[in-house]
């Protein structure tokens, strides 16, 4: 495909997107299927600018005075990837190209609206009903800002090497033809970069993948677990286990001795884990509980030395990987989120045995989900107290920067080059405590 055709196929999709309101990774895989005879350079290319686009939604329009799908993918030509408005011109005119351009868009590529003086959702690329929450959880219109330009950049590819079957620097030899760095904080972490292309590696068709050398995980979700007082010999329970990242970073932790029980209100959200244990070989140490199955956990109540709550958000954290999140996501939808957190908190918090933690993890950087959420828990639950992360931070290879001197840790791209974590430890007394 030329890459005006490109450009009109990303076009094509994002009206899909946001028109229809459709999950960004679902259009562009069913254009795919659609459109056969691209290739998996063009699908990648294509995937590029839509994401692109998306990440950048607000300055990009901003320039052109134009938010519709034609001027987004124009203004990313423009203004991302650095084309002339006489290339983009060619390209438009080129076989299945997005056409010619018209006289308001030659204007505006060549002469755009400054982003100086405008609004800080608009510069800093995020939904305007969110600019209190994202003030209030950075403090400062420019550190706001700062923070979420680098939620609409890309990320990288980071890998949690599996510490059950070997090094990281066994799977950093086994993958050098990729480039990988070591990760500054987790001592786990291997990260990878785009090649010229745009490109990250497809990792998981490596032999060392399947081996169970190691598996995909953000350098921010394995600080989340490295910080969980999980020791061998321990019982755990991962009461939002999801497709199992935490648990098996929590099996390697552990140092594949003892119980986790890993259970998850969704049965769809599970299935992924049963391979993924297999493959990581700790199958043994996991007990899965669906959904259907949780009359198993009554016997845990008051018995676990960990119970992990990495509970469902609204995903700010991971706008870097899911642009389109963050446009669809309404104040209903938020507020439903938070009334679930609550809920799982409670429930979560009748498994811990006296002297046990509790850790709530959510991939947000909204404060109403994180620190406000754990303040409202704990006036519910007096028996249990904030624990400082710093206390839990010895597998760390070096001290994340935090934003204050408070007990919970909120980790960004931004700050640590990760997706944005927070992660709360709370302890419950022991009988006869507070």
């Amino acid at each position: 495909m030329t890459p005006g055709a490109r450009a009109a196929a990303a076009i094509e999709v994002l009206e899909d997107i946001l028109h229809h309101h459709r999950p960004a990774l679902r259009a562009l895989g069913d254009w795919g299927h659609m459109h056969r005879f691209a290739g998996s350079a063009d699908r990648a290319a294509i995937g590029n600018i839509v994401l692109d686009a998306l990440r950048r939604k607000n300055s990009l329009a901003w320039r052109m005075e134009d938010g519709s799908p034609r001027a987004l993918v124009l203004a990313h030509l423009r203004f991302d990837a650095g084309h002339s408005p006489e290339e983009i011109e060619r390209m438009g005119r080129e076989r299945h190209g997005f056409g010619p351009l018209s006289s308001a868009e030659r204007v505006r590529l060549a002469e755009p609206r400054a982003l100086e003086g405008a609004p800080p959702w608009v510069r800093g690329d995020y939904p305007e009903w969110l600019h209190s929450s994202l003030l209030s959880a950075f403090g400062t219109e420019d550190e706001t800002i700062a923070a979420t330009r680098a939620l609409a950049r890309r990320a990288p590819l980071d890998i949690r090497a599996n510490a059950l079957r070997g090094s990281r620097e066994a799977v950093a030899e086994a993958l050098k033809r990729h480039g990988p760095e070591a990760t500054p904080l987790s001592p786990w972490g291997l990260r990878f970069h785009e090649d010229t292309r745009g490109r990250l590696p497809k990792l998981t068709n490596e032999l060392a993948f399947h081996r169970g050398d190691f598996e995909i995980q953000d350098e921010g979700s394995q600080v989340a677990a490295l910080l969980c007082p999980a020791e061998a010999g321990a019982s755990v329970l991962d009461y939002c286990a999801g497709g199992g990242g935490k648990t098996l970073a929590l099996a390697a932790r552990m140092r594949g001795r003892g119980r986790i029980y890993a259970h998850d209100a969704e049965l769809g959200r599970l299935s992924p884990i049963i391979e993924r244990l297999r493959r990581a070989g700790v199958e043994d140490m996991v007990e899965i509980v669906a959904p259907h199955e949780r009359d198993k956990l009554e016997p845990l109540r008051e018995r676990m030395d960990l119970v992990l709550v990495d509970a469902p958000c609204s995903g700010s954290g991971t706008w870097r990987r899911k642009p389109d999140i963050k446009w669809r996501l309404r104040e209903k939808t938020l507020e439903r989120r938070l009334q679930t957190q609550a809920k799982l908190l409670d429930e979560a918090a009748a498994f811990v045995r006296p002297g046990g933690y509790l850790v709530y993890v959510t991939c947000s950087v909204l404060p109403q989900e994180n620190a406000g959420q754990v303040a409202a828990f704990l006036e519910r639950s007096p028996e249990f107290a904030p624990q400082d992360w710093r206390g839990h931070a010895e597998m760390l290879t070096r001290l994340p920067a935090a934003a204050d001197d408070g007990p919970f840790l909120q980790v960004s791209p931004h700050r640590h080059g990760t997706d944005g974590f927070f992660i709360a430890l709370l302890r419950k007394g022991e009988k006869g405590g507070g």
